[in-house]
């Protein structure tokens, strides 16, 4: 296992560990928990949770709801376990090591309510594949595919449950068609902008599992300020 670090969050009240030299989680996964907005009971699924980043700031912001993060690498799926363990939240969050393809209502005790993704971006024959097998795995798609992904979360989520991932926008085509032939119908889409003059290159999308067609554009996300800054929306994501 690669060297790991710590980062801390909401002043010092949450510490997540990461590999130094492997996949490290981006301001993505900070955006996709924030929009997620669970219910106090819910049930959560995170597919490709990595070193357990959503799941932790989810489990940290409401106390109430249990989440089971799902990891195929094995490495990243240890690197999780020690993050709920030192964060004490052993009996809210439950890490599985384990294709999500193969996922079942056995592992996560029934139908779910929530399933959020902040999944492998890049087809596997677009742009330049990482050499390092971590990285290379959890932004391309090796193990798992956007297909994949919309089928395991229908298959889990209970009827009217919602789907919630962070995609590029150039693929908001692929993501939107392939959610409503699967079940999933799209929702809610706000689009992410580095700046407020630049053009989108992400967009959070919401689905509901068996619901009516009516879409719903929320306001852009702008993420940094001319000075480079975080913009003020984006601060209150890390504050306790």
């Amino acid at each position: 296992m690669n060297p790991l670090t710590t980062d801390t969050f909401f002043n010092g009240r949450v510490q997540v560990k990461q590999n130094r030299y492997g996949y490290r989680f981006s301001i993505d996964a900070v955006l996709l928990a924030w929009h997620t907005e669970p219910r106090p009971d819910d049930t959560i699924v995170d597919l490709g949770t990595g070193c357990g980043i959503i799941p932790i700031i989810l489990a940290y912001r409401y106390t109430g709801i249990r989440v089971y993060g799902i990891e195929v690498q094995a490495d990243l799926a240890d690197i999780a376990s020690l993050n709920v363990q030192e964060n004490n939240m052993n009996d809210r969050i439950f890490i599985r090591c384990m294709d999500m393809k193969t996922l079942s209502h056995d592992v996560t005790s029934g139908p779910v309510d929530l399933v959020v993704c902040n999944p492998p971006f890049r087809k596997m024959l677009s742009g330049r594949i990482n050499p390092e097998q971590e990285r290379a795995i959890a932004r391309h798609e090796i193990k798992t595919n956007l297909q994949d992904v919309i089928k395991t979360a229908r298959s889990i989520l209970r009827t009217s449950g919602r789907f919630v991932i962070v995609y590029p926008a150039e693929r908001m085509a692929d993501i939107l068609s392939q959610m409503r032939a699967l079940g999933i119908e799209p929702k809610w889409i706000r689009m992410i902008h580095s700046g407020k003059n630049t053009d989108a290159k992400l967009f959070l999308l919401e689905g509901k599992k068996g619901a009516r067609p009516a879409v719903k554009i929320a306001p852009p996300l702008i993420i940094y300020r001319e000075n480079g800054a975080y913009t003020d929306e984006v601060e209150k994501m890390f504050n306790p």
